[in-house]
């Protein structure tokens, strides 16, 4: 593939059939019904055990007036009930919305309001219910589905709620499965999900997911994947949150099409990772850098056999360079990147299992069905191989529109038609794609562009760091300039600036230099677990050098 074929052209002539999301698991479940689908602190579910219950929540969510055009969010962790509410959902006719556990709460109303949820699917857990129960009185949700974190196999005790406008998961599951089929006539433009931007800069934004988005997204990547991976006999391990886009798609969605088995983890905890590599021999690990980068650093690490794993693959952020190599080390697996965004369906790029390894410092190659052209800032057009610009990406996997934002939309469009991502890079003569920061991110510093990942590259060599990030502060000389935040290893002493200016000195342009230092016990991070910059330009705000 050349640069000039991957940049306006789509990359193969793959064709990828829109489908409603809720065909591939009621085609899994046909094939293989007894295989192990779901398993969750010691309970397993199959792919028969799997389809019953959504279908038992598709006829609980019509009970309750779910049909097209009805919105109902998803308020929850990573435990069964979200895959089981989010394809009954589907299966009865709604539209999804996710919502994220650790959103504030006038990011939750804005999203109630602005995406017109009518009910909320949660569970009685202290960081869940009592964040979301007064939204009952306050906002235009009418009902809440409340499970218990054991009641998602339909076989626990039902009753109803201690307020009328409440049900618990186990009465939506009470009954026979006996729903009203939907029939998604058509899957392309059709609404399936609405999922909300990270809103790491000014409110949030749903992004419109069709069914087809969503289910051509999951093609492209099991072409990219195709004789990598073995249907039917996989088992992934799910510790990514599932509201977020590269959970819901590779994970989840992803994994059902794959027929793995899905090991459900509620939460990060690289202890429990690497025991459920070890003992499950877990063959699939999607994760962002900062889990890698714990994983590298366990004191145990070389104790546990993490051979079983055979794709490992890292999205959400920039992969540093010597994490990955140094996870290759440890596991032989290749860790791969990828890049895709929420608008995407986390589809875009990938690296493949086997061949030629990609260069460092890339995140891949198109997946098949995208297409992508590097545009001039703010500014339409094409550049050329090796130049860098905005990453603007076309493709069955990419949303039509911004839910209810007209404005947005245009914005976010070339006139050709490609979605401009606001990730600034470039691709090379062989189609390998770079990302080399955020436009928002970028730093203007005495008229020269300065690229935070660039920094923060030369600053992950330095042997005490942990996890770093770069930010452009004001400077009265040279407008902006480099910020670096810092957390240290376990064992490493400290940190001046002077000494990291030392050592960044062969590494670095003058005008990329780290110019203000902060060392901290902890950085920022999204609910998916990727570093955050939001937090540090707001402390920064009025910070000036």
């Amino acid at each position: 593939m050349t640069a000039s074929q991957a940049s306006g052209q789509v990359r193969d002539a793959a064709v990828f059939a829109a489908e409603p999301v809720y065909q591939a698991l009621e085609e899994t479940a046909a094939r293989f019904p007894q295989h192990p689908a779901l398993y969750f602190e010691g309970v397993r579910l199959s792919y028969a055990d799997f389809h019953r219950l959504v279908n038992r929540a598709a006829r609980g969510f019509q009970d309750l007036g779910v049909k097209p055009g009805v919105h109902v969010g998803l308020f929850l962790g990573n435990t069964p009930h979200y895959a089981i509410a989010f394809l009954g959902v589907l299966r009865a006719g709604g539209t999804v919305v996710n919502y994220s556990p650790l959103d504030a709460e006038r990011t939750l109303a804005h999203k109630i309001e602005d995406s017109h949820s009518d009910i909320m699917v949660t569970l009685d857990v202290p960081e869940l219910l009592p964040r979301i129960r007064g939204f009952l009185e306050t906002s235009r949700l009418r009902t809440l589905v409340v499970g218990t974190p054991t009641d998602f196999t339909g076989e626990g005790t039902t009753g109803a709620g201690s307020e009328a406008a409440i049900l618990s998961f186990a009465d939506l599951l009470n009954n026979e499965g006996d729903f009203q089929p939907y029939a998604v006539a058509d899957p392309e433009n059709t609404l399936a999900v609405l999922q909300y931007t990270g809103g790491t800069t000014g409110v949030p934004k749903g992004a419109e997911l069709t069914h087809g988005n969503l289910t051509r997204g999951c093609q492209q990547l099991m072409a990219a994947l195709a004789g990598d991976l073995q249907t039917g006999q996989e088992r992934v391990l799910a510790v990514l949150p599932p509201f977020h886009i590269y959970s819901m798609t590779v994970n989840l969605l992803f994994g059902i099409r794959l027929a793995a088995e899905l090991y459900l983890h509620s939460r990060f905890d690289p202890d429990a990772v690497l025991n459920a590599v070890h003992e499950h021999r877990l063959s699939v690990l999607p994760a962002v850098p900062t889990m890698f980068i714990a994983l590298i650093h366990h004191p145990q690490v070389t104790q546990y056999d993490l051979t079983s794993l055979r794709l490992c693959n890292s999205g959400g952020a920039p992969l540093p360079v010597e994490v990955q190599q140094r996870f290759q080390e440890l596991t032989g697996c290749r860790l791969g990147e990828g890049w895709g965004m929420t608008e995407t369906t986390a589809v875009g790029t990938y690296t493949p299992l086997t061949g030629e390894r990609p260069p460092q410092g890339s995140c891949g190659c198109l997946v098949p069905g995208v297409s992508m052209k590097i545009a001039p800032m703010d500014a339409e057009g094409s550049l050329a191989a090796g130049e860098r610009g905005e990453i603007c990406v076309a493709g069955p996997n990419v949303m039509p529109r911004y839910w209810n934002n007209p404005d947005a939309t245009s914005a976010s469009f070339t006139e050709d038609g490609y979605f401009r991502t606001g990730d600034v890079g470039y691709m090379d003569q062989r189609g390998y794609v770079y990302i080399v920061d955020r436009t928002k991110d970028m730093i203007l510093c005495s008229g020269y562009n300065v690229y935070p990942r660039v920094i923060e590259e030369a600053i992950y060599e330095h042997p005490d760091v942990e996890e770093v990030s770069v930010i452009g502060v004001k400077d009265s000389y040279r407008g902006q300039s480099p910020m670096a935040f810092v957390r240290l290893r376990q064992s490493a002493a400290s940190l001046t600036l002077e000494s990291l200016q030392d050592f960044l000195a062969d590494r670095l342009g003058k005008h990329e230099m780290v110019r203000a230092l902060a060392l901290r016990d902890e950085l920022p991070k999204t609910p998916v677990g990727k570093l955050s910059k939001k937090e540090l330009y707001d402390e920064t705000a009025s910070f000036s050098l």
